[in-house]
């Protein structure tokens, strides 16, 4: 990068007459009142999405204060940009729809403004993956900074965490345990400050990924979005933005293979979000990386949980910060880490590590010859159900439920669950496998957090707490329970989950890492055949685009068109 193609000399806008077209963007920005010195620095674009509609980005404008002081500090000019913003409690039907729609926001924008690097200020679930997709697929040297997890909240002496003890406390209000004041007292004091939820769900585990994967500011991921190190971090990844400006740090460079196993690594030690595995494949399919989710089994047999979290454990994310946060992970795992990976900074990990040392709360991050679990937090099952695998959070999960064999009680959709999972003459006992059809990334539901399906109430008022729950669906990296999640191929795209029917058996082996339906071949087959033609209906704008192009669980569901594209070095 030379002087004369960096910061607003850089992307000009085609009129044919170059020294024109920078005449003109010059004066245009000089009427935003920027002195003639800043518009002669180089740029870093700032990835902004605050969003009425999006909670957890709520102080995202005292944060961006923070970014741009440190970029000027530096030497260099921040230009804010804005971009989607997904807000995960606020998106119909799911926010997994809008992903891609966020990351080719975010890839487009990167590309066609004049910036030399660029900080993504994301932290709500979807909004980090997100950017990294985009920011891997515009290949422009990026830093992520999340928002942070918000603080806990207080109900008569108890901590509450969203959002996994809204959903302990909602079970226990279905069951008739606790009354609506009491439902309505503990909503009031679940989400009590800004960030994301407070404890290991998708949010903080792809910023613990983010930082494992080496492209966040290390010892960043766990800061409490209130914390005053939280703005201190976002002044450092300004200074660090611009040291990126004509460096070789290009994303590329380190979402690696190797620092992809990284990664996967960290959320299985970390008994991580579910939904890490499909934003994993997709960032990866952006890197020309494939993920093998029987490379995934593979890792979580020699990786053990290490970190006592809720909905695995019983801590929350500020706990994990002050006891060390991803550090101390990084450092246990060390032994079964890719030490050569380059980071964001520079550095190896290993120089990372090697730097590195501090103060350990062990009853939250546990030593790897101590471990809270032997094996990872995630397993994969395959079988005549899920030819292309499937996904349990085991160490979220009811161990007496692994090896079991179940009558399948089958809702063939999102409306058919709302209206007879409640009705008291469902036919369902504690021992049968609730199955949930056509919830998949091909459905009209597009892949929503349904996959915790809620106990039926009979069963719930008899005092079951966990049930076999299978589904093509997702469910939220809060939740738990003995589930079994993205089913793949999914129903709507002509999977044998969508042959299942209500007192079929359905054997699940997590030792064995397998889930079959016990019909025979030529059974299914006649079921097959009989299934009536699928009649679309007729779409338009970004939800064709989606539903025409979409990807299974299996990779990523990414765009098809958008993954293993040649990276183009070049900011043109």
């Amino acid at each position: 990068m030379t002087d004369e193609t960096r910061g607003l000399r850089n992307g000009l806008t085609n009129y044919g007459d170059r020294d024109f077209s920078l005449y003109l963007r010059r004066s245009f920005a000089q009427s935003m009142g920027i002195s003639r010195t800043l518009l002669d620095k180089p740029v870093v674009g700032i990835a902004y999405t605050p969003s009425g509609f999006n909670n957890c980005h709520r102080h995202f404008p005292e944060l961006l204060e923070a970014v741009k002081r440190g970029v000027l500090a530096a030497g260099a000019l921040p230009l804010e940009f804005p971009t989607v913003s997904l807000g995960e409690g606020f998106l119909f039907p799911t926010s997994l729809r809008f992903r891609n729609l966020m990351a080719m926001d975010t890839e487009e924008m990167i590309r066609a403004q004049p910036m030399d690097s660029v900080v993504l200020m994301g932290g709500c679930d979807k909004t980090v993956p997100a950017q990294l997709m985009g920011a891997l697929s515009a290949n422009l040297p990026a830093v992520q900074l999340v928002g942070g997890p918000m603080m806990t909240g207080r109900y008569q002496g108890e901590r509450l965490g969203a959002c996994t003890d809204c959903r302990r406390f909602w079970g226990r209000f279905r069951a008739g345990d606790i009354g609506r004041q009491q439902i309505d007292e503990v909503e009031n004091n679940l989400a009590t400050t800004s960030g994301t939820c407070a404890v290991m769900g998708t949010a903080s585990t792809m910023a613990c990924i983010t930082e494992a994967l080496g492209m966040l500011l290390p010892g960043t991921a766990a800061i409490p979005a209130v914390h005053a190190d939280r703005l201190r971090a976002a002044e450092e990844t300004g200074r660090l933005a611009v040291s990126l400006i004509g460096s070789d740090r290009t994303p590329d460079k380190i979402i690696t293979n190797e620092s992809l196993e990284n990664a996967i690594r960290v959320l299985l030690a970390l008994g991580g979000s579910t939904n890490a595995i499909i934003h994993l494949t997709a960032i990866a399919g952006r890197a020309g990386v494939p993920v093998s989710l029987k490379r995934l089994n593979e890792l979580s047999e020699t990786t053990p949980v290490l970190v006592n979290l809720k909905p695995s454990g019983s801590n929350y994310m500020e706990d994990f910060h002050a006891a060390g946060g991803m550090g101390a992970v990084l450092r246990e795992l060390r032994p079964l880490l890719h030490l050569d990976c380059l980071t964001i900074t520079g550095e190896t990990l290993r120089e990372r590590l090697d730097a590195t040392e501090g103060w350990v709360g062990r009853d939250v991050i546990a030593p790897l010859d101590k471990p809270l679990e032997e094996k990872g937090g995630l397993v994969a099952l395959f079988g005549n159900l899920a030819p292309q695998g499937a996904i349990l959070k085991r160490s979220a999960a009811d161990r007496t439920l692994f090896e079991k064999t179940g009558r399948a009680v089958v809702f063939t959709s999102l409306q058919d669950l709302a209206a007879r999972i409640d009705d008291p003459d469902l036919d369902v006992t504690a021992d049968d496998f609730l199955v949930l059809q056509n919830a998949g990334p091909h459905s009209d539901s597009g892949m929503p957090e349904a996959g915790y399906l809620p106990i039926p109430k009979k069963l719930a008022a008899q005092g079951v707490k966990d049930i076999v729950r299978i589904s093509d669906a997702r469910m939220s990296g809060t939740a738990f329970g003995t589930i079994v999640l993205h089913v793949t191929p999914d129903a709507a795209s002509g999977g044998p989950l969508g042959l299942v029917r209500s007192g079929d058996q359905i054997r699940l082996s997590v030792e064995g890492k397998s889930i079959e339906l016990l019909v025979s071949d030529d059974e299914l087959a006649q079921r097959m055949a009989q299934r009536p033609d699928d009649v679309k209906p007729r779409r338009r704008g970004y939800d064709k685009l989606y539903a025409d192009h979409v990807t299974g669980a299996d990779a990523g569901c990414d765009f098809d068109f958008m993954q293993q594209l040649p990276h183009d070095h070049e900011h043109c």
